[in-house]
């Protein structure tokens, strides 16, 4: 459907999450949730702190590259941090979308800091009827 599967996957955040922030070379995976809503498909990307400026989507062929960056928050001279647990940095998540799914009119829209994408459907994609014809309306050439 819209991603391969990958049995890892939450062990990979999980010891991303504890090891150092990502870089633009190794971005960090940010968390998703994926699922059909009538003819589209919605995907919506956790991004707490990040500004809409710092998130960077493109889409070549079938292959959904979303990006984004949060960085630290200015700071005053005499600041002395306490606790920090909110992660700093890149992250990036890849898709790979069906061929069935319209990525020229993908919808982007970013809110309370989630990122939610709407994906339709390519109208060759959904289902419909076909016609049969009556013998009565064919023609035969005689030449």
């Amino acid at each position: 459907m819209l991603m391969r599967t990958d049995p890892f996957r939450e062990l990979d955040r999980l010891a991303q999450q504890l090891m150092v922030p990502g870089t633009w070379s190794k971005p960090s995976a940010m968390p998703m949730d994926a699922y059909r809503e009538g003819d589209e498909y919605v995907v919506a990307f956790d991004l707490p702190g990040v500004s809409a400026e710092a998130i960077d989507i493109d889409v070549e062929r079938n292959m959904l590259t979303v990006k984004a960056e949060r960085r630290p928050v200015a700071k005053a001279d005499d600041l002395q941090m306490e606790l920090s647990e909110r992660p700093l940095g890149v992250f990036s998540r890849q898709l790979v979308l069906a061929d069935t799914l319209d990525t020229e009119h993908i919808q982007a829209d970013y809110d309370a800091g989630v990122l939610t994408l709407r994906i339709p459907i390519a109208e060759r994609a959904k289902p419909r009827k076909i016609s049969i014809g009556v013998g009565s309306g064919r023609k035969e050439i005689s030449g």
